[in-house]
């Protein structure tokens, strides 16, 4: 169930209002102290594309780094945790629950991020955070074999970054 009430001080339902300015086109962090608190849920995904032989390493656990799935996951977590300190008009957040989900397919390690609080403010921020520095680290544990012989990444990319889903209940 979505709460559909009507937007509170800071935030706008025209999105053609800048909610983070002020009238004079200052930034400025949305003030949340008057909203609710609500429990919220986001879900953010995103993927890797790499080499098939890549893939495989990672499924056999043949990187020379570590376990990358493992060690992605502690980063994605990380990130959804610190989020407030790298977006600069992010609120910090009490995160209550942070899940994370790798698919691999041929040619790519996909990753899905749940970020759940209770709170004033959403969470899709710290999901999309979580995502992209989740696949960050993939990237930074396979950077050795995925390389090309000029020391290149030409089939390497970090593709499809999204929210799947954004929930707000009102206790």
């Amino acid at each position: 169930m979505t709460d559909d009430s009507p937007p509170a001080d800071g935030e706008d339902a025209d999105t053609g209002d800048l909610t983070h300015t002020t009238d004079d086109g200052d930034v400025q962090m949305v003030d949340v102290g008057d909203k609710p608190d609500s429990e919220r849920r986001a879900v953010a995904a995103g993927e890797i594309r790499l080499q098939e032989s890549t893939v495989e390493a990672i499924r056999e656990d043949e990187i020379g780094k570590g376990d990358v799935l493992a060690t992605a996951r502690i980063g994605a977590i990380q990130a959804v945790k610190h989020t407030w300190e790298t977006v600069p008009m992010c609120h910090q957040i009490p995160i209550t629950n942070v899940d994370t989900e790798f698919s691999i397919a041929e040619n790519r390690v996909e990753l899905a991020v749940a970020v759940e609080t209770t709170g004033k403010t959403g969470c899709e921020m710290e999901a999309l955070e979580g995502v992209t520095t989740g696949l960050n680290v993939v990237w930074d544990m396979v950077k050795a074999v995925e390389k090309d012989e000029s020391g290149q990444y030409p089939e390497t990319g970090i593709e499809n970054v999204r929210v799947l889903e954004k929930e707000k209940h009102r206790g």
